[in-house]
Order: C-alpha cells, then structure tokens, then sequence
C-alpha cells in the first residue's frame, strides 16, 4: 500500500543516561517533547555514549540508568507510537560521523565553545578535561545531521552547541560542494533551567536539591519545605521579594493559573502573604503533576522487558535513518567503499 512521505519538521533531542530524571527536566524539555510529537516526526536519544563523556570510571551506571530514562519518558507521556526513543552507543553512524567531523573543526574552536568552556569550569577538569568530553560539541552535531533533524530543543545555555554544529554543516556542505547536511534550529523554552530547591543555579540529583519524576508525595512535602524563599522575608506581613524566590520561580513554571501566580506575587510583595501559605499552594500544585506520572512511572517500571522492546524497536528505525545519512555523505565525500 501507499505511504506517503512524511513532511514534518524533524526534532532530534535526548538526555544523558546518568540517572532518572527531575522536574528540571520536565519543564525544560519534556513537556513540550510531549506536544511536539504530534505535529513533529521527533527522535528521542538516550545518550549513553554521552554520558561517559564525564562517567567512564562508572559504565554500569550508563548501562543501568538506559532503562530508567526510557521509563520516565514513558512515565509522562511519550508515545512509542509518534516518537522514537533510541539508544545512542547502539547507531554506529553516529560514531563514524564524528570521526569525519573532528576533521572540520580545530581544537581552538572546541576550547572556545561558551557552553564547553562553562562545564569545564564546572567540572574542574582545568587541563586534565577528557577528550571525549572536549569534542562533545562535535559529537553532538553528528547526532543532529545523522537524524537530519530542523528543530533542537536546547536550553540557552545550550544554544552555542547547535551554532557549531550549523558551522560544520556549513562547511561540509561546501566541500561537497551541495547541500547533503541540513542545518538545525535551536529551540529555547519559555522557563529558563529551573533551579535547585535550595536556590542553587542548578537542579542535580548528586546535589540532593533535585525532585525526581518518580518523588513520592512525602518527599514532594519535603522539597517544597526546605526551598529557597526570601531570608528579610520574616514576618507574614513584611513585605517580601519575588525575584530569585525559588518558590515563585516553581510557580511560574509549573501553576497553569497564570493570573493567581501574579495576584500571589503582588500581595508577597506589598505583604501580608506568608512562606508556609506560599509554599502549600505550590506543593499542591506540584503533587497534582506529579501524581499520575508517578503512577504510571510505576506501572512501566514493574514490565522492564516491555520497555526495552520499545527502545530495540526504536533503535532498529534510527539506525536505517542514521545509515543512510552516512552513506549519502561517504558517498558524496568519494570515500572508500567495498560495495
């Protein structure tokens, strides 16, 4: 029978197989990984090989955390169906493609990426950073041209990643002298990275300031107790700060009552509206989103074979995807072939 071709813009995203994943991950790209399935043809990778970037002393944690991050994606939402969820370390095109890539892009270029550069610093790896964790950049842009994929959702801080794989598509393409790679567009979520409970820049499960998809509602409670809200912030009726007031930066990114939260503001910020009384709306709001994706989080994780089956499948239609991009462009590049 007839198929037609599919026409829609193509979404290439993923996450690093090092642990299950949090409510900085369901704001800042699952959500609308969810509603994009419908109206995109979106490839979700779990990046294994990624991972190991900055955990090669650890492979079984790679392994292990395979599985769990395609339960969460199952957990809130993600149809096997529409998208498909893929093992990275599993496409051999992508490896390949890096190698070809790492001979368009100098090492100053890599050192002077914003994004590497800040996790450097991070991490501090100083000199001591691992090769494999210096070419990221390059190993990303394979994924992104493997899949042919127009749309990344990436956060800000991410953004410099698809400018330098749109670079190296830029220059390939000129020395094939045709257009055979697509360039991608980055895609930046209205919530910036949501910070940890405790007020810290970032949310992290090693930190321990991290609430897990699968959070139990006690430990909801108890998140939502223990965050960041405004130290001058004494007595209900003084008036109290909104800006980098964790609670208010929850609120903004999860309560769909856009005006309660700036009617909630307002009173915060002439006075007479209390931390406790702040904080129960949120945890209300928090355990009415995470309620169902625990429960089905649940019913995935107790049929482990049935998950793996979703991502075999789903890695089995990559790897066609992603083979033929690198046989078009060893082709195209007049590289050695047997056939």
């Amino acid at each position: 029978m007839f198929s037609p071709i599919d026409t829609r813009p193509v979404i290439l995203t993923g996450d690093r197989t090092t642990g299950p994943l949090h409510l900085g991950h369901y704001v800042g790209s699952l959500k609308s990984r969810v509603a994009l399935q419908q109206s995109h043809r979106q490839f979700l990778l779990l990046a294994d090989t990624q991972a190991l970037t900055d955990n090669a002393h650890d492979p079984e944690k790679v392994r292990r955390n395979v599985l769990e991050v395609a339960i969460d994606y199952l957990a809130v939402g993600i149809d096997p169906a529409l998208t498909t969820i893929c093992v990275q370390s599993a496409l051999p095109a992508l490896a390949e493609l890096t190698l070809l890539y790492l001979n368009f892009v100098t090492v100053s270029r890599l050192e002077r990426n914003p994004t590497i550069k800040t996790e450097i610093q991070m991490r501090g790896f100083e000199r001591d950073v691992p090769a494999g964790f210096l070419c990221y950049p390059v190993a990303q842009a394979a994924d992104i041209t493997a899949f042919k994929a127009t749309v990344v959702p990436v956060g800000e801080d991410q953004a410099p990643l698809i400018e330098q794989t749109n670079e190296i598509v830029r220059r390939l393409n000129r020395q094939i002298g045709r257009n055979i790679l697509v360039e991608a567009e980055a895609m930046v979520p209205r919530v910036g990275r949501l910070p940890g409970v405790d007020g810290k820049a970032k949310m992290s499960k090693s930190q321990g300031n991290a609430i897990p998809l699968s959070a139990s509602p006690d430990d909801i409670s108890d998140a939502v107790r223990r965050m960041y809200t405004d130290p001058d912030h004494l007595r209900v009726s003084d008036p109290g700060r909104v800006e980098g007031n964790v609670v208010f930066t929850y609120l903004d990114a999860f309560c769909d009552d856009r005006q309660l939260v700036e009617d909630m503001k307002a009173h915060y910020r002439r006075g007479g509206l209390g931390d406790v009384t702040l904080k129960r709306h949120l945890e209300e709001v928090l355990q009415t989103l995470l309620a169902p994706i625990r429960e089905r989080r649940a019913r995935y994780a107790a049929a482990p074979n049935h998950v793996m089956d979703v991502v075999r499948e789903g890695t089995r239609k990559a790897r066609e995807r992603t083979q033929a991009t690198l046989a078009e462009l060893r082709s195209a590049l007049g590289l050695f072939t047997l056939d």
